[in-house]
């Protein structure tokens, strides 16, 4: 029922910005978190930032605080990563993904995912 869709992703200069978007449906006040995901060749898919529905509370990696913002528009059900100063290290796929209730950092406590979206930063 619910689906995913990210969209945005493409290579872009160090320390340029990119603005990533995930269209969601099926969604239900219950649905209380998304999340942005990242995973690079070779490495374990990891959290980069949370948002709680419901009230905007947010989270981030260490690795992106200060540089990403994520955010959301709840009347059309998208949830939005800005990017900042991009990185190298930033390149990944990135993935949009939601579950209920509690904003947490792992991987599989999310219930549902995006397709992926491929940033790649050059230099």
């Amino acid at each position: 029922q619910v689906q995913l869709v990210e969209s945005g992703g493409k290579l872009v200069q160090a320390g340029g910005s990119l603005r990533l978007s995930c269209a969601a449906s099926g969604l239900t006040v219950s649905t209380l978190v998304m999340g942005w995901f990242r995973q690079a060749p070779g490495k374990e898919r990891e959290f980069v930032a949370g948002i709680r529905r419901s009230d905007g509370i947010t989270s981030y990696a260490d690795s992106v605080r200060g540089r990403f913002t994520i955010s959301r528009d709840n009347a059309k059900s998208t949830v939005y990563l800005q990017m900042n100063s991009l990185k190298p290290e930033d390149t990944a796929v990135y993935y949009c993904a939601a579950r209920y209730f509690m904003l947490t950092t792992s991987p599989s406590d999310y219930d549902y995912w995006g397709q992926g979206s491929q940033v790649t930063v050059s230099s």
